[in-house]
């Protein structure tokens, strides 16, 4: 499970990375400041994952778990509040808002939840990478 389960992170990552860059650099959507820590939680882990699959170093677990534990956290944050609270939310005088909705299906998927539903993929992947590494 461990190769194969960096693989599969590698794979998740790159594309979660190829999504958020197609929408800013070919379509033109600017990233908000919340969608930039995102991004700044998410991106390290490509060049991560990617070393860990080549070396077959499973020991990349704990750091995706931390870099994913505070990108779910921006992303369920600014879901939630694109969804319930977009008069609370401190945006930039100038630039883009953090509550414009660039993508919403069924009610309830914008780009953070795809962000919140990749991160708490990587984590729970990284769950059993570490426990299959250590058992």
């Amino acid at each position: 499970m461990s190769k194969r389960g960096l693989l599969i992170a590698l794979v998740v990552s790159v594309l979660a990375t190829i999504l958020t860059l197609f929408y800013s650099d070919v379509l033109g959507f600017e990233p908000c400041p919340l969608c930039w820590w995102q991004r700044i939680f998410l991106f390290p882990q490509v060049i991560l994952f990617g070393m860990a699959f080549w070396k077959k170093d499973a020991y990349i677990a704990e750091y995706s778990i931390v870099l994913s534990i505070f990108g779910f956290g921006v992303a369920l944050y600014q879901h939630a509040l694109q969804m319930f609270g977009e008069g609370s939310l401190p945006c930039p005088a100038t630039g883009v808002s953090c509550a414009q909705r660039i993508l919403f299906e069924f009610g309830y998927i914008t780009f953070p939840m795809l962000a919140v539903t990749a991160f708490a993929f990587l984590i729970v992947l990284m769950l059993f990478v570490r426990a299959r590494r250590t058992s």
